[in-house]
């Protein structure tokens, strides 16, 4: 039986609530800006855990009340409540949001929302299945008019055990239960408001955040053992392979003959899965963990291996071979599910189970969704009572609350640049509602067409994505395996699984950040910036983590500059730039561009004094599985500003913040003192999680050229750092100290002679780069160079173009008014415009 009881509060403190004893309204004031609003007829109140509501004991907010015989107010920071005492309605319950969010429309009325999709959000949904493209998305917990409501009247409720049940009829009168959040544009005060009440996003394992493989296909055991072999030979990390259908039975004649569809089953195939210990134990060898898909609607058939055993818990005849039916709603059934079904299950080596139910929302208790139970129980069936064991499941979108149980799986994402251009979009609003762990199918599972480029992007979305699962479905044809493309195509896509492997020691940091901050982990760039119009416009543009912002790329390249583009805003930032950090290529903040890259590249910005830490580069003909604590790695600094950054890592066990041995490695970028430091590790136990040395690089992105480090330190015993403990060297657009077993509870020290400053954009080299590349006639390309140059060119007796004493406004002139595609016009500008610096 799956650990029923949880950790709830569900009780309000009595001093925050308004109404109820003799009244058949209740208010309860949770926090400054979160209002549940009840009505009863009968006046009996509901106290219950709900599944969104499970922690409503909150600390007393400040707050008003003015109160008369017929009338109520409530003040708080951030809102007026008025209230005639009566039943519910528009005209009898309104609430003012204070702060200046809109002009007019910051007034709340209970049934009825004033132009509401003016200025709607949004939040997610439960599935993209069969959407080709844009959809529109539920409700979240914020709005630009100011606030946004959650009706909770029908949800499921836990039982005092942990068991779930319906609520109460409604007798003689309505039955309300809401959640007002009125927090105006402070749309972080909101989440986090949402998370106090339904609880954090828990802690994902490591393991979840490298690559994960999935395929509907009828794969052997050796299949999947060469399969697995080819992706590390090519240099390909994983961490998790998904056994998608086939694993079970599915279309034997037994299955046939008991007239169900066989999507659901919980036998191995052993004529594809021969020895199934032994093969999962091979896998786990290689470093993944594996999970096994299950549509569990059909319950327990007569060819299953348990069904006598739990026929026989069950107190059921097995000689009639009737089925076992489904229905989570009953305590016995998740009993055998449970302790017999999956147990066996996870006995022979799985790791967790993807659950898929498909069915609608309808069980046999009214309002009990069945993914909520399900969800729940799954998620809490893993836990250990010592805490050692880190729940994690796989499942569709269960509601407001389903932040609770990561990640989620989207559905059957469709082959399509439609498809594409929606995820960055739906994957950010879904912070909305703090469902902050969404795994989509990357590259598209079903229909569509085959297009390499739209492989590719697709894949670098998903490197920069919560989840990396690559997933495509039983058409032979539809293959995902990066090596099945031209060569180009192969090498992006590679490029972009090893960089995922490397973003694992900056994506678990984010993951404690998102824990214990409530901060998500892909967040709008109106979270941030509510006040302006552009972080509106510019939905797949997301905050990546405290320290990134990317901008997406989902359209195929443009014919003459072979470059895909993004419309993008560039926020207001720490120092007043970004830098591209790959590229290299600096961006002035606070505005809005153009912005072109080649196939094989992405478009990452970091903010002035990012500290990025990723793991060393992955060796190309040797991948690593699965994702151990690095013993090398390489940190991406930005200068120009001072920043901090804490690399959090541990061993895996724990699960919860509570019960994990966290260990913490601070990193500081001192711009004022002209210094970046490496702190020592701190936490119990350090060696149990980190090696005792470390290699690293440091790589200063984009550093002007006259700084270079002075002096290099190693306390305890403050020891300068000898040459052959460490290496300096330049590119393009870095410097790179590197610095060879460094003990991890040393202190490190690198001090700069010179203001710590990002160089000004090498616009000769950028220009020449796209102008070189660009598909286009060749004699209009010398009219561009002139304008980067500002050298007159002698061309069949003539002398044509700018001087070099030419403006900026000339240059710009003449790129503007030469005849040339307008893509490489664009493309040009990007880099000419890009740093503000360089027109002095």
């Amino acid at each position: 039986m799956p650990q029923l009881s949880f950790s709830s509060k569900p009780k309000a403190n009595p001093a925050a609530v308004v109404g109820a004893g003799n009244h058949k309204y209740r208010f309860t004031v949770l926090t400054e800006g979160l209002l549940r609003y009840e009505y009863a007829a009968d006046g009996t109140f509901e106290d219950r855990p709900s599944f969104f509501a499970v922690n409503r004991e909150q600390p007393v907010p400040e707050f008003r009340v003015i109160e008369s015989e017929e009338n109520l107010e409530i003040i708080t920071k951030y809102y007026h409540l008025y209230y005639n005492k009566q039943e519910f309605s528009s005209r009898g319950l309104r609430v003012q949001v204070l702060g200046g969010a809109t002009v007019s429309n910051s007034f709340w009325r209970y049934g009825f929302h004033h132009e509401a999709e003016h200025y709607r959000l949004g939040g997610t949904t439960r599935t993209l299945d069969r959407i080709d493209g844009r959809m529109e998305l539920g409700e979240g917990v914020i709005n630009q008019n100011g606030y946004a409501d959650i009706d909770d009247s029908d949800s499921m409720l836990f039982t005092d055990d942990g068991f779930v049940t319906a609520r109460r009829p409604a007798d003689g009168g309505p039955r309300i239960d809401g959640y007002l959040f009125a927090f105006g544009l402070d749309y972080k005060a909101a989440i986090k408001a949402l998370y106090k009440v339904s609880g954090s996003q828990p802690l994902l394992p490591r393991w979840s955040l490298s690559n994960w493989w999935s395929r509907w296909a009828p794969y052997t055991d050796q299949d999947y053992l060469e399969l697995m072999d080819r992706f590390r030979d090519n240099g390909i990390p994983l961490s998790v392979c998904v056994l998608d259908m086939d694993w079970h039975w599915v279309n034997e004649p037994f299955v046939k003959a008991a007239g169900v569809s066989g999507w659901t089953g919980y036998s191995w195939n052993t004529k594809l899965l021969r020895e199934p210990k032994k093969f999962l134990a091979q896998m786990r060898d290689k470093g993944l963990r594996l999970p096994a898909c299950d549509h569990p609607a059909d319950g327990v058939q007569f060819y299953e291996d348990v069904y006598e055993e739990v026929c026989k818990a069950l107190g059921v005849d097995a000689s009639t071979k009737d089925p076992i039916p489904f229905d989570i709603t009953h305590r016995e059934y998740v009993r055998v599910y449970f302790d017999i079904v999956l147990k066996k299950l996870y006995d022979d080596g799985l790791d967790f189970i993807w659950q898929d139910w498909q069915q609608g929302p309808v069980s046999a208790l009214p309002g009990v969704d069945p993914i909520q139970p399900l969800n729940h129980f799954h998620y809490h069936a893993m836990q250990q009572p010592d805490h050692s064991r880190r729940p994690f499941i796989f499942s569709r979108y269960a509601g407001p609350g389903a932040h609770r149980y990561p990640v989620g799986f989207s559905g059957d994402a469709q082959i399509t640049w439609a498809s594409l251009q929606f995820q960055p979009e739906f994957t950010a609003t879904a912070s909305n509602i703090g469902f902050g762990y969404w795994s989509n199918d990357i590259g598209g599972h079903i229909f569509g067409e085959r297009d390499n480029e739209l492989a590719v992007r697709w894949i670098q979305l998903g490197v920069l994505s919560p989840i990396n699962r690559l997933h495509s479905s039983i058409n032979p044809w539809i293959n995902k395996e990066p090596w099945s493309y031209p060569t180009e195509t192969f090498q992006a896509q590679a490029a972009a699984l090893r960089l995922r492997f490397q973003l694992v020691p900056y994506l678990y940091s984010m993951v404690v950040r998102a824990t214990r901050d409530d901060e998500p982990l892909v967040q709008p760039l109106y979270w941030s910036h509510p006040r302006r119009i552009e972080a509106y416009q510019n939905k797949n543009t997301f905050h990546f983590g405290s320290e990134l912002l990317v901008l997406p790329l989902t359209t195929p390249r443009e014919q003459h500059t072979k470059r895909s583009s993004i419309n993008a805003f560039l926020p207001p930032c720490r120092g007043g730039r970004y830098i591209d950090i790959f590229s290299g290529i600096v961006y002035d903040a606070d505005r809005s561009l153009t912005v072109h890259r080649r196939l094989d590249e992405v478009a990452v910005l970091a903010p002035q004094g990012s500290i990025i830490p990723l793991a060393a580069p992955v060796d190309e003909k040797k991948a690593t599985f699965g994702t151990p604590i690095p013993d090398h790695l390489h940190i991406k600094v930005v200068a120009g500003s001072s920043g901090e950054f804490h690399l959090y890592e541990d061993n895996g066990n724990g699960d919860d913040l509570a019960h994990v041995n966290l260990i913490t490695t601070a990193m500081k970028l001192d711009n004022d003192a002209l210094r970046f430091v490496i702190c020592p590790a701190s936490g119990k136990d350090i060696h149990s999680v980190l090696p005792e040395k470390r290699t690293w690089s440091i790589e200063f992105i984009g550093l002007d050229w006259r700084c270079k480090p002075v002096a290099l330190t190693s306390s305890p015993n403050s020891k300068e750092l000898t040459e052959t403990t460490t290496n300096a060297s330049r590119t393009d657009t870095s410097l790179v100290v590197t610095l060879h077993s460094i003990p991890v509870t040393s202190e490190i020290q690198i001090r700069f002679g010179q203001e710590l400053k990002l160089g000004v954009n090498d616009v000769k080299r950028l220009a020449y780069e796209r102008i070189h590349e660009a598909n286009m006639a060749h004699d209009p390309k010398i009219l561009l160079w002139n304008a980067v140059d500002l050298k007159r060119v002698a061309y069949n007796q003539r002398e044509f173009g700018l001087g070099e004493h030419a403006s900026w406004g000339a240059r710009i002139g003449n790129l503007m008014a030469a005849d040339v595609p307008a893509s490489v016009r664009e493309s040009l500008l990007e880099v000419l415009l890009a740093d503000g610096r360089v027109m002095g």
